[in-house]
């Protein structure tokens, strides 16, 4: 038994290290009164600073931002990612080659994307504008209402690739019975994509969809490439809005608070999920 507790404590201590105490460092400046252009110890003010975030209209309006953000970016990954993933199932010539060309805008920095696409979209110098101005089409990509479903275009552009991997490894584990069955019986490819294959796919599906949810949430480096927040506050998300608050406004502690009730919401999501996905493997 000791031997076995030896093997781990380098394991726990790594842990400790490098998350453990980032962790509870940031805790202990989230209660704390700190600022980048304090001096001294700072102050201990209790909770002060999570009531403050709580009644802060301004973080709910950037998470209600990432949450619109996230809404729509995995749900057209999702869609495009499955379709994707069924028509590479069954291509049978240059697979690999295919694959791997659409995997490729996985590997790229999102900070790098955020640039290409912030040039790419500008209304001024942009080589796509100027190609709809060139058959008569005006369209602002970063006006106002138009922004944050820009930068979830981005976000599409670059992890749908994220979700046919995921997709397309789920349905190559598919048995072939059940789908061999089915269309003996006589049964359409729709009927047998909506009453066979996705029910069975629906495991995979909840993981995947768990997976680009919390990263999506994540998203800072594209609004910080391209709108910084912008027009107005329309792609303030909530990574934005706690950078701001900790860097820009050197409000250190009240951005730790910020972190860790996003952190609290995301463990709460989480929990959810897999207590649900439990409850339907039981069923």
């Amino acid at each position: 038994m000791t031997f076995k507790h030896g093997m781990v404590t380098p394991l726990v201590a790594l842990f400790v290290g490098v998350v453990g105490f980032p962790l509870g460092y940031a805790f202990y400046l989230s209660v704390t009164d700190y600022k980048l252009t304090s001096h001294g110890t700072p102050k201990i003010v209790g909770a002060d600073n999570y009531v403050a975030t709580l009644q802060n209209a301004e973080f709910w309006q950037s998470f209600g931002t990432t949450a619109t953000f996230v809404a729509v970016a995995v749900s057209m990954e999702l869609l495009i990612g499955l379709a994707i993933a069924l028509a590479l199932q069954k291509q049978r010539w240059a697979s690999d080659l295919t694959r791997s060309m659409l995997l490729a805008p996985m590997f790229i920095t999102p900070i790098a994307v955020g640039l290409i696409f912030r040039f790419l979209l500008n209304d001024q110098i942009g080589a796509i504008p100027h190609l709809l101005h060139a058959v008569g089409l005006d369209y602002d990509f970063f006006g106002p209402g138009r922004a944050l479903f820009t930068l979830a275009f981005v976000d599409v552009w670059q992890w749908t690739p994220f979700m046919v991997l995921l997709l397309l490894a789920g349905l190559e584990s598919i048995p072939k019975e059940p789908l061999e069955a089915a269309r003996v019986d006589g049964a359409g490819g729709w009927y047998v994509l909506r009453r066979v294959t996705l029910p069975l796919l629906a495991p995979v599906l909840v993981v995947a969809i768990l997976l680009r949810c919390l990263d999506a949430m994540k998203v800072f480096e594209y609004v910080f490439a391209t709108t910084r927040g912008g027009p107005g506050t329309e792609t303030q998300t909530l990574q934005y809005f706690v950078y701001q608050t900790g860097i820009q406004f050197f409000r250190l502690g009240s951005a730790a608070s910020m972190a860790f009730v996003v952190l609290l919401v995301v463990l709460t999501v989480i929990l959810i999920a897999f207590r649900r996905m439990e409850k339907a493997k039981r069923s």
